[in-house]
């Protein structure tokens, strides 16, 4: 632990420590051994595209890979609590239930949190706590109470858990690949990346694209001035991809240079969740169709085949139809 001046107070600086490759094993023989893998299905997204279904989780969510992998990995009798805009939360609640984590398991989210993730919350067995009007509000809050902070994405269990998703990958497709995903705290970019570092080598090479939304660009905000800095936040269909980081947060650092980062605005994202109904059936939240948004773009350089991650499905009724409305 330490201390420094951080969105202008005085703020504890947790010590994280950054992912290892023992870490992506044994999120994988604890995720592989509770779900099953994602279907990868062929796209008109682009020459030869994959899609990479996380929205088919029993969350709607690839956030509960990260769960799972860090619920499994906490000691008997360790209470957790962790701090979501809804994604997060799902996976702590699923997790906590497969996994029978008897110590108890808090999720703290905004009050401006997604209704329709907050409601899900409510239904897995965790104490739900509304807090703040934002995601940093919410997690200062969750940082003061009692037992294991699990951090969305500032936390080596939960990006090695997000990374399983590339060892599914292994299975699914050769050769080189190009893998775009969302990015919001970097922590599924993270994953990515040590898995492309550990593994990319055998496929001849994985290039992992990152995309984050133009209103919320704290990851490569960090990663060009070499810390964690504050960004400016507006209101974003991607919720779960809003929000300044942690403090020390080493998910910036855990991309190296292995991912490349870009940025979607909100009209190519809603775009970009007409098209994957139109051409695909498929539903999608704002942040889980960034990817495919910065394709459509035409904002993603692509070597070998190119695997876009959907990463999540969880959208309320009115903000869906209102995308797909095109007003």
């Amino acid at each position: 632990m330490g201390e420094s001046t951080f969105r202008g107070v005085r703020v504890t600086v947790r010590s994280v420590r950054p992912p290892e490759p023992g870490d992506l094993e044994r999120a994988w023989r604890t995720v592989s051994a509770e779900l099953p893998p994602t279907p990868l299905v062929a796209s008109a997204l682009a020459p030869g595209a994959l899609l990479k279904l996380e929205t088919f989780q029993p969350t709607g969510s690839f956030k509960v890979r990260g769960a799972l992998a860090a619920l499994g990995a906490l000691p008997d009798g360790e209470p957790a609590v962790t701090a979501s805009a809804g994604n997060h939360g799902l996976g702590m609640g699923f997790a906590a239930s497969r996994l029978g984590h008897g110590a108890g398991v808090t999720v703290v989210v905004p009050t401006r949190a997604s209704q329709a993730k907050v409601d899900k919350i409510a239904a897995f067995p965790v104490r739900l706590v509304e807090w703040g009007a934002t995601y940093e509000d919410a997690e200062a809050h969750a940082m003061g109470l009692p037992g294991r902070y699990v951090s969305a994405y500032n936390d080596p269990d939960v990006i090695a858990g997000q990374g399983t998703i590339g060892r599914e990958l292994d299975a699914q497709v050769d050769g080189p690949l190009t893998v775009v995903a969302p990015v919001g705290g970097g922590g599924l970019v993270a994953g990515l990346c040590l898995w492309a570092r550990l593994h990319g080598g055998e496929r001849g090479g994985v290039r992992v694209v990152g995309v984050e939304s133009s209103q919320s660009r704290g990851v490569s905000a960090a990663v060009a001035a070499g810390r964690i800095v504050e960004v400016p936040v507006g209101d974003t269909i991607a919720d779960g991809l809003s929000g300044n980081l942690e403090a020390g947060s080493v998910t910036p650092a855990a991309l190296g240079d292995t991912a490349r980062l870009t940025a979607v605005t909100d009209a190519e994202i809603r775009a970009a969740l007409r098209w994957l109904f139109r051409e695909h059936g498929l539903v999608a939240e704002g942040s889980g169709a960034a990817g495919v948004a910065a394709v459509l773009a035409g904002k993603v350089e692509v070597e070998g085949r190119l695997a876009v991650v959907l990463s999540g499905r969880n959208i309320t009724v009115p903000t869906y139809a209102h995308a797909l409305s095109g007003t």
